[in-house]
Protein backbone atom coordinates (compact mmCIF):
# COMPACT_ATOMS: atom_id res chain seq x y z
CA UNK A 1 0.00 0.00 0.00
CA UNK A 2 2.72 2.41 1.28
CA UNK A 3 4.50 1.69 -2.08
CA UNK A 4 1.31 2.48 -4.49
CA UNK A 5 0.32 5.11 -2.72
CA UNK A 6 3.63 7.16 -2.94
CA UNK A 7 3.87 6.63 -6.73
CA UNK A 8 0.40 8.13 -7.11
CA UNK A 9 1.52 10.65 -4.88
CA UNK A 10 4.88 11.92 -6.29
CA UNK A 11 3.50 14.73 -7.71
CA UNK A 12 3.35 16.42 -4.39
CA UNK A 13 6.75 15.95 -3.38
CA UNK A 14 8.94 18.72 -4.86
CA UNK A 15 10.59 20.45 -2.34
CA UNK A 16 11.25 23.72 -3.74
CA UNK A 17 8.89 26.07 -5.48
CA UNK A 18 9.08 26.52 -9.36
CA UNK A 19 5.17 28.52 -9.67
CA UNK A 20 4.12 30.57 -12.89
CA UNK A 21 0.80 32.77 -12.55
CA UNK A 22 -1.18 35.41 -14.17
CA UNK A 23 -1.58 38.34 -11.88
CA UNK A 24 -2.49 40.73 -14.31
CA UNK A 25 -4.04 40.89 -16.81
CA UNK A 26 -1.20 40.07 -19.87
CA UNK A 27 1.26 39.56 -17.39
CA UNK A 28 2.66 36.24 -15.84
CA UNK A 29 5.62 36.20 -12.98
CA UNK A 30 7.22 33.20 -11.98
CA UNK A 31 8.50 32.88 -8.79
CA UNK A 32 11.54 30.45 -8.12
CA UNK A 33 13.31 29.20 -5.01
CA UNK A 34 16.99 28.53 -4.89
CA UNK A 35 17.33 29.07 -8.92
CA UNK A 36 20.77 28.32 -8.23
CA UNK A 37 20.20 24.59 -6.81
CA UNK A 38 16.60 23.69 -8.57
CA UNK A 39 17.75 25.13 -12.53
CA UNK A 40 19.89 23.57 -14.88
CA UNK A 41 22.99 25.67 -16.00
CA UNK A 42 20.94 26.99 -19.16
CA UNK A 43 17.83 27.75 -17.84
CA UNK A 44 19.59 29.32 -14.54
CA UNK A 45 21.54 31.61 -17.33
CA UNK A 46 18.31 32.40 -19.27
CA UNK A 47 16.85 33.89 -15.98
CA UNK A 48 19.61 35.93 -15.02
CA UNK A 49 19.64 37.19 -18.71
CA UNK A 50 16.15 38.29 -17.83
CA UNK A 51 17.03 40.25 -14.29
CA UNK A 52 19.84 41.94 -16.82
CA UNK A 53 17.39 43.24 -19.11
CA UNK A 54 15.17 44.81 -16.30
CA UNK A 55 18.14 46.27 -14.14
CA UNK A 56 19.97 47.33 -17.32
CA UNK A 57 16.80 50.01 -17.86
CA UNK A 58 18.25 51.72 -14.44
CA UNK A 59 21.76 50.66 -13.57
CA UNK A 60 25.00 51.24 -15.34
CA UNK A 61 26.33 48.27 -17.26
CA UNK A 62 29.51 48.01 -14.24
CA UNK A 63 27.34 47.11 -11.85
CA UNK A 64 25.29 44.24 -13.69
CA UNK A 65 28.04 42.19 -12.10
CA UNK A 66 26.68 42.53 -8.72
CA UNK A 67 24.89 39.86 -6.37
CA UNK A 68 22.26 38.06 -8.34
CA UNK A 69 23.50 40.07 -11.60
CA UNK A 70 26.70 37.33 -11.47
CA UNK A 71 24.94 34.15 -12.32
CA UNK A 72 26.94 32.10 -9.29
CA UNK A 73 25.28 29.59 -8.72
CA UNK A 74 26.22 29.49 -4.90
CA UNK A 75 24.55 33.48 -4.99
CA UNK A 76 21.59 32.20 -6.53
CA UNK A 77 21.42 28.94 -4.30
CA UNK A 78 19.64 31.21 -1.39
CA UNK A 79 17.68 33.28 -3.72
CA UNK A 80 14.45 33.72 -4.45
CA UNK A 81 13.21 35.19 -7.66
CA UNK A 82 10.19 36.40 -8.88
CA UNK A 83 9.82 37.73 -11.80
CA UNK A 84 7.11 39.66 -13.62
CA UNK A 85 6.95 39.30 -17.49
CA UNK A 86 4.52 40.73 -20.59
CA UNK A 87 2.60 37.30 -21.07
CA UNK A 88 2.40 38.06 -24.62
CA UNK A 89 5.48 38.69 -25.80
CA UNK A 90 7.58 37.37 -22.63
CA UNK A 91 9.76 40.77 -22.08
CA UNK A 92 10.54 40.85 -18.20
CA UNK A 93 9.70 44.15 -17.07
CA UNK A 94 10.19 43.85 -13.13
CA UNK A 95 11.87 41.56 -10.66
CA UNK A 96 12.11 40.53 -6.99
CA UNK A 97 15.21 38.80 -5.68
CA UNK A 98 14.26 37.55 -2.28
CA UNK A 99 17.08 35.87 -0.20
CA UNK A 100 16.64 33.17 2.69
CA UNK A 101 19.67 33.84 5.95
CA UNK A 102 19.86 31.69 9.02
CA UNK A 103 20.45 34.19 11.79
CA UNK A 104 20.60 33.05 15.98
CA UNK A 105 17.67 34.17 17.82
CA UNK A 106 17.67 32.57 21.35
CA UNK A 107 20.46 30.44 20.91
CA UNK A 108 18.89 28.81 17.90
CA UNK A 109 19.01 29.29 14.18
CA UNK A 110 16.02 31.01 12.37
CA UNK A 111 15.34 31.23 8.69
CA UNK A 112 14.56 35.29 7.81
CA UNK A 113 13.51 35.67 4.19
CA UNK A 114 14.73 39.32 3.06
CA UNK A 115 13.05 41.18 1.01
CA UNK A 116 15.85 41.82 -1.50
CA UNK A 117 16.16 43.88 -4.61
CA UNK A 118 13.41 45.27 -6.32
CA UNK A 119 13.62 46.36 -9.85
CA UNK A 120 10.99 47.73 -12.06
CA UNK A 121 11.25 49.11 -16.02
CA UNK A 122 10.58 52.46 -16.10
CA UNK A 123 8.08 52.55 -18.76
CA UNK A 124 5.96 49.91 -16.61
CA UNK A 125 6.36 51.76 -13.38
CA UNK A 126 3.35 52.85 -11.50
CA UNK A 127 0.98 49.89 -12.96
CA UNK A 128 -0.08 48.56 -9.85
CA UNK A 129 2.89 46.00 -9.46
CA UNK A 130 4.09 46.86 -5.57
CA UNK A 131 1.61 43.60 -4.45
CA UNK A 132 3.28 41.12 -6.14
CA UNK A 133 6.57 42.25 -5.56
CA UNK A 134 6.54 42.92 -2.32
CA UNK A 135 4.04 40.17 -0.71
CA UNK A 136 3.13 37.78 -3.37
CA UNK A 137 6.61 35.68 -2.82
CA UNK A 138 6.27 36.02 1.42
CA UNK A 139 2.44 34.91 1.28
CA UNK A 140 3.49 31.89 -1.15
CA UNK A 141 6.09 30.79 1.72
CA UNK A 142 3.82 31.49 4.19
CA UNK A 143 1.26 29.53 2.52
CA UNK A 144 3.90 26.24 1.65
CA UNK A 145 5.12 26.51 5.22
CA UNK A 146 2.21 25.02 6.82
CA UNK A 147 1.10 28.76 7.67
CA UNK A 148 3.69 28.94 10.42
CA UNK A 149 4.91 32.74 10.88
CA UNK A 150 8.00 34.00 9.18
CA UNK A 151 10.57 36.65 10.15
CA UNK A 152 11.16 38.98 7.16
CA UNK A 153 13.81 42.17 6.88
CA UNK A 154 14.16 45.08 4.23
CA UNK A 155 16.49 47.44 4.01
CA UNK A 156 15.69 50.16 1.99
CA UNK A 157 15.76 54.18 2.36
CA UNK A 158 12.46 54.53 -0.24
CA UNK A 159 9.33 56.10 2.02
CA UNK A 160 7.18 54.02 0.07
CA UNK A 161 8.52 50.92 0.53
CA UNK A 162 8.93 51.45 4.81
CA UNK A 163 5.54 52.56 4.05
CA UNK A 164 4.55 49.50 2.14
CA UNK A 165 6.26 46.93 4.45
CA UNK A 166 4.77 48.33 7.13
CA UNK A 167 0.99 48.04 5.87
CA UNK A 168 1.74 44.45 4.88
CA UNK A 169 3.46 42.80 7.52
CA UNK A 170 3.09 42.69 11.71
CA UNK A 171 5.30 43.70 14.35
CA UNK A 172 7.39 45.80 12.19
CA UNK A 173 9.99 47.65 14.03
CA UNK A 174 11.49 50.56 12.90
CA UNK A 175 8.13 51.68 12.12
CA UNK A 176 5.91 54.92 12.50
CA UNK A 177 2.85 53.29 13.26
CA UNK A 178 1.68 53.55 16.96
CA UNK A 179 2.87 50.95 19.20
CA UNK A 180 5.53 49.87 17.59
CA UNK A 181 8.60 49.07 19.35
CA UNK A 182 11.72 47.41 19.64
CA UNK A 183 11.42 43.57 21.10
CA UNK A 184 14.82 41.74 22.09
CA UNK A 185 14.09 39.14 19.35
CA UNK A 186 14.06 42.28 16.92
CA UNK A 187 17.46 43.73 18.57
CA UNK A 188 18.81 39.93 18.37
CA UNK A 189 18.10 39.68 14.97
CA UNK A 190 19.38 42.95 13.57
CA UNK A 191 22.43 42.24 15.25
CA UNK A 192 22.70 38.76 13.72
CA UNK A 193 22.14 40.21 10.05
CA UNK A 194 24.31 42.97 10.36
CA UNK A 195 27.42 40.39 12.01
CA UNK A 196 26.61 37.95 9.07
CA UNK A 197 24.93 39.32 5.71
CA UNK A 198 26.16 42.52 4.93
CA UNK A 199 26.59 41.28 1.77
CA UNK A 200 23.18 40.13 0.79
CA UNK A 201 22.00 43.91 0.39
CA UNK A 202 25.27 45.15 -0.18
CA UNK A 203 26.13 47.24 2.68
CA UNK A 204 30.50 47.29 2.78
CA UNK A 205 32.21 46.51 6.68
CA UNK A 206 33.06 50.28 7.38
CA UNK A 207 28.83 51.00 7.56
CA UNK A 208 27.63 51.78 10.81
CA UNK A 209 24.40 50.45 12.68
CA UNK A 210 22.23 52.19 15.33
CA UNK A 211 20.72 49.59 17.15
CA UNK A 212 18.41 51.71 19.01
CA UNK A 213 16.91 52.99 15.78
CA UNK A 214 17.65 50.13 13.45
CA UNK A 215 19.27 52.25 10.83
CA UNK A 216 22.41 51.49 8.62
CA UNK A 217 24.67 54.85 8.37
CA UNK A 218 26.73 55.23 5.62
CA UNK A 219 25.33 52.04 4.11
CA UNK A 220 26.18 52.63 0.32
CA UNK A 221 29.66 51.19 -0.09
CA UNK A 222 29.33 47.63 -0.31
CA UNK A 223 27.91 46.76 -3.93
CA UNK A 224 25.00 48.79 -4.00
CA UNK A 225 26.32 52.34 -4.42
CA UNK A 226 24.15 52.55 -7.86
CA UNK A 227 21.20 51.97 -5.76
CA UNK A 228 21.78 55.68 -3.88
CA UNK A 229 19.28 58.21 -3.67
CA UNK A 230 18.02 61.71 -2.40
CA UNK A 231 15.29 62.04 -0.34
CA UNK A 232 13.60 64.17 -3.40
CA UNK A 233 14.25 61.44 -5.77
CA UNK A 234 13.00 58.22 -3.62
CA UNK A 235 9.50 57.58 -4.44
CA UNK A 236 6.61 58.50 -1.29
CA UNK A 237 4.35 56.88 -0.32
CA UNK A 238 0.86 58.20 -0.12
CA UNK A 239 0.82 58.50 3.77
CA UNK A 240 2.93 61.21 4.74
CA UNK A 241 3.74 59.63 8.30
CA UNK A 242 6.20 57.48 6.20
CA UNK A 243 7.52 60.33 4.30
CA UNK A 244 8.46 62.41 7.70
CA UNK A 245 9.78 59.30 9.09
CA UNK A 246 12.33 58.64 6.54
CA UNK A 247 12.89 62.71 6.12
CA UNK A 248 13.86 62.73 9.84
CA UNK A 249 15.12 59.51 10.65
CA UNK A 250 17.41 59.13 7.63
CA UNK A 251 20.49 61.20 6.45
CA UNK A 252 20.24 60.69 2.53
CA UNK A 253 23.58 62.44 1.80
CA UNK A 254 25.49 60.48 4.11
CA UNK A 255 23.34 57.64 2.52
CA UNK A 256 21.27 55.95 5.41
CA UNK A 257 18.37 52.95 5.14
CA UNK A 258 16.72 51.65 7.86
CA UNK A 259 17.08 47.51 8.66
CA UNK A 260 13.08 46.74 9.06
CA UNK A 261 11.71 43.65 10.76
CA UNK A 262 8.42 42.06 10.91
CA UNK A 263 6.91 38.72 10.32
CA UNK A 264 4.33 37.53 8.00
CA UNK A 265 1.05 35.66 9.81
CA UNK A 266 -2.39 34.90 10.03
CA UNK A 267 -3.04 38.46 10.46
CA UNK A 268 -0.52 39.71 8.19
CA UNK A 269 -1.72 37.50 5.36
CA UNK A 270 -4.93 38.50 5.69
CA UNK A 271 -4.21 42.40 5.56
CA UNK A 272 -2.63 42.09 2.34
CA UNK A 273 -5.50 39.83 0.62
CA UNK A 274 -8.20 42.33 1.81
CA UNK A 275 -5.85 45.38 0.78
CA UNK A 276 -3.16 44.79 -1.59
CA UNK A 277 -4.20 42.14 -4.25
CA UNK A 278 -6.53 43.37 -6.99
CA UNK A 279 -9.99 41.18 -6.57
CA UNK A 280 -9.20 39.88 -10.14
CA UNK A 281 -6.06 38.32 -9.08
CA UNK A 282 -7.58 36.32 -6.11
CA UNK A 283 -9.43 33.16 -7.25
CA UNK A 284 -5.40 32.30 -8.79
CA UNK A 285 -3.51 33.29 -5.84
CA UNK A 286 -5.82 31.57 -3.31
CA UNK A 287 -5.09 28.75 -5.58
CA UNK A 288 -1.90 28.69 -5.99
CA UNK A 289 -1.21 28.89 -2.01
CA UNK A 290 -3.77 26.22 -1.26
CA UNK A 291 -2.01 23.88 -3.40
CA UNK A 292 1.12 24.88 -1.64
CA UNK A 293 -0.59 24.31 1.42
CA UNK A 294 -1.76 21.17 0.68
CA UNK A 295 1.73 20.00 -0.39
CA UNK A 296 3.29 21.04 2.96
CA UNK A 297 0.47 18.94 4.73
CA UNK A 298 0.79 15.98 2.30
CA UNK A 299 4.85 15.57 1.93
CA UNK A 300 4.79 14.31 5.28
CA UNK A 301 2.61 11.30 4.14
CA UNK A 302 3.99 10.54 0.94
CA UNK A 303 7.16 10.00 2.43
CA UNK A 304 5.43 7.46 4.97
CA UNK A 305 3.92 5.78 2.12
CA UNK A 306 6.89 5.78 -0.12
CA UNK A 307 8.53 2.52 1.20
CA UNK A 308 11.41 2.73 -1.21
CA UNK A 309 13.68 5.52 0.70
CA UNK A 310 14.44 6.36 4.24
CA UNK A 311 12.42 9.00 6.02
CA UNK A 312 13.54 9.58 9.67
CA UNK A 313 12.90 6.44 12.08
CA UNK A 314 11.19 4.69 8.81
CA UNK A 315 13.23 2.42 6.90
CA UNK A 316 13.04 1.40 3.19
CA UNK A 317 11.11 -2.17 3.16
CA UNK A 318 13.50 -4.88 2.25
CA UNK A 319 13.08 -7.25 -0.60
CA UNK A 320 11.75 -10.45 0.30
CA UNK A 321 15.49 -12.04 -0.99
CA UNK A 322 17.17 -9.87 1.43
CA UNK A 323 14.87 -11.24 4.38
CA UNK A 324 15.55 -14.57 3.23
CA UNK A 325 19.10 -14.99 2.46
CA UNK A 326 19.75 -12.38 5.69
CA UNK A 327 21.89 -9.99 2.54
CA UNK A 328 22.00 -6.07 3.59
Amino acid sequence: MRSHAGFWLKALSQSTIDLSLRTEAGQRTRIVESPGLSLPQAELDALVAQLRIVAAKTLPQESLTYGIFSGEPERLSHAIVTLISEEESGRPIAFNALSVMDVPLDGEPVEVTHLGLVMVDPDVRGQGLSWVLYGLTALVLFARDGLRPKWISNVTQVPSVVGMVCDTFSDVYPSPLPGARQSFAHLQLARGIMARHRSVFGVGAEAGFDEARSVITNAYTGGSDALKKTFEVAPKHRSEIYNDFCARELDYVRGDDVLQLGRIDLAGARRYLLSEVPHGSLPALLAASALLALQRLVLPVVYWLDDSRAFGTLRPRRRAIDRVTGDR
